[in-house]
């Protein structure tokens, strides 16, 4: 019996793109059977998880284009003076990001979604993968998200939880070992196109860490593609947006649906080769 995930990575503000892509897969009939997100990616699977349908795509596409920055990074020069000087293990409190979650998702939990939804994370101390599918949606998304030395750990069932793009960025082993034997797979690519130099050691931090994880996936596409049928939604490329760059979220959320459209028109459901734009290259 055929079984359809729908996989989200993670990627910070590129995250926007998935919405793009995710309208257009809706909007032809493509029918999930269940999702699995890490990062960014979990706050789209567990935003559609709860409204799996056209209207809960255009109102996951309204979160996005409304997030800022300091919505969910509120730091100042202050703020990151006084993490060092504390020893702290995190530059920024995660309550504006807890907040942003708790007006969508309130005291829901991931067991009351429409549709099935697995949430990764990762555990601090082993780096193990960890699936979490009950409790706190706000909770599992905020561990899902929990950037090393940016956001604090988050304590859940007995594990101190960190952002799941660490341990598995993009799940597709995930989704196959859940019992899938159809993958689509929503990534956001990386900055190939990046006209300025990252500034400051976070966006440095972010922009390598977008390239080594889409690296990572072109690996886990080779390894995989022989356990289900795996087909990548077109990557956006050139990309010249920053995953610390939260101001362009509308322009990828557009430019995603155009280019995803483009794709289904071309038969890309049922191809299964690895797109050429995941391979290392720049522009």
């Amino acid at each position: 019996m055929e079984k359809t995930a729908f996989v989200f990575a993670g990627g910070g503000s590129l995250g926007a793109i998935e919405a793009g892509m995710l309208r257009e897969l809706i909007a032809s009939g493509i029918s999930p059977d269940f999702l699995v997100g890490a990062s960014a990616g979990a706050i789209n699977s567990v935003f559609f998880a709860y409204q799996p349908h056209a209207a809960g795509t255009t109102r996951l596409e309204f979160l996005w284009r409304g997030i800022r920055r300091q919505q969910i990074m509120p730091w100042s020069i202050l703020s990151v003076l006084g993490a060092f000087r504390a020893q702290g293990t995190h530059l920024v409190s995660s309550t504006k990001l807890r907040e942003l979650l708790y007006e969508h998702f309130g005291n829901r939990k991931l067991e009351e979604t429409d549709l099935p939804v697995y949430v990764v994370a990762t555990e601090m101390k082993t780096g193990n993968e960890v699936v979490i599918s009950s409790g706190s949606a706000v909770d599992a998304v905020l561990a899902s998200t929990a950037i090393p030395g940016v956001f604090p750990p988050v304590a859940l069932d007995g594990h101190m939880l960190i952002d799941g793009g660490v341990a598995n960025n993009t799940p597709i082993s995930t989704a196959i070992r859940l019992g899938a034997t159809r993958v689509v797979v929503l990534t956001t690519g990386f900055t190939c196109a990046e006209r300025r130099q990252p500034k400051g050691a976070l966006e440095h931090a972010m922009s390598a860490l977008n390239l080594l994880v889409a690296r990572q996936l072109v690996s886990d596409l080779e390894r995989w593609s022989s356990h289900a049928a795996i087909a990548v939604v077109a990557p956006l490329c050139p990309l010249d947006v920053s995953p610390y760059d939260y101001s362009q979220c509308g322009l990828l959320i557009d430019r995603a649906a155009a280019e995803t459209r483009r794709w289904l028109e071309a038969g890309g459901l049922d191809k299964q080769a690895i797109p050429d734009a995941l391979r290392p290259h720049s522009h």
